[in-house]
């Protein structure tokens, strides 16, 4: 059995559950992030989705580690990865923390996607019954970009062959040039360190609204959060640029604050978010 999917095609939607057996949807791997969507570029991040035999098999072995080295390269790309495999969670777990990964092991126990997608491998012995090797590389719409059959091992991507596949699909973005974010709209939100270079600017000084709130949530990992408004019912989006100062500034959940605010059509943003002065 070989996959019937080619270059082009739309690659199934699945569902599956990941090593902490959290459920997981393949498009919501490639979806634009919050800031994204908040800066209107809603193209999504491409996926590179690896189907293998399991923990056991020593070109699994060799091919995640070789994949180890590529994990903190492809963060800064903006590209994702997963891995497919027909082991159970816990054991998807225990093979990913052992390897030091850091992307989602899915698990597809029921062999459901790999029978979908056809490579259920049904060859007598050490690997019957479970996905033959390949690795899917998905453009933010789930269309197939590359196909590389790893039956045997030389047919699995190199490191280079995965960097050229991002790149072409990266620069497809919207927003894949400078000039798209050397625009006034985006810098409302992402406002550029030079703003606060001489200090933190008195509130209200650029004549945009002032108002006190909360913070609602903030995502470290992401530097986005929202804050609860105490004139509006509506939470307000900012981005870390929005705390004055230099480096990465960061917020804690429930700190009181004060700050200006920016109306546009993607909604409400704060600008000059600043901790409130206690009594």
């Amino acid at each position: 059995m070989t996959t019937h999917l080619r270059v082009g095609d739309v690659f199934p939607d699945f569902e599956l559950p990941d090593h902490r057996n959290n459920p997981r949807r393949l498009s919501k791997f490639t979806k634009p992030s919050p800031m994204d969507e908040k800066l209107g570029f809603e193209d999504g991040y491409p996926l590179i989705l690896i189907f293998g035999r399991g923990f056991f098999c020593p070109r699994d072995q060799q091919h995640m580690r070789q994949l180890i080295q590529f994990q903190s390269e492809l963060a800064v790309n903006f590209g994702k990865l997963a891995t497919v495999s027909t082991d159970a969670p816990l054991t998807g777990a225990a093979f990913r923390a052992g390897l030091g990964a850091e992307w989602p092991f899915l698990s597809d126990e029921k062999r459901e996607v790999t029978e979908r997608i056809g490579i259920l491998d049904e060859t007598e012995g050490e690997y019957a019954y479970v996905a033959q090797p390949y690795t899917f590389v998905l453009r933010p719409d789930l269309t197939i970009h590359s196909i590389y059959d790893g039956w045997f091992f030389v047919g699995r991507p190199t490191l280079e062959e995965l960097r050229h596949d991002l790149r072409t699909i990266m620069e497809t973005r919207s927003d894949y040039h400078y000039e798209a974010h050397n625009t006034l709209e985006v810098k409302k939100i992402r406002i550029p360190q030079q703003e606060w270079i001489d200090g933190t600017p008195p509130l209200g000084d650029n004549s945009l609204p002032v108002t006190e709130g909360v913070v609602r949530w903030f995502d470290v990992e992401a530097g986005v959060g929202m804050l609860q408004s105490d004139t509006s019912d509506d939470d307000v989006f900012f981005n870390f640029t929005a705390i004055p100062g230099e480096g990465y500034r960061t917020l804690r959940p429930d700190t009181p604050v004060r700050f200006e605010v920016v109306k546009s059509e993607a909604g409400l943003t704060a600008r000059n978010v600043q901790k409130k002065e206690e009594a």
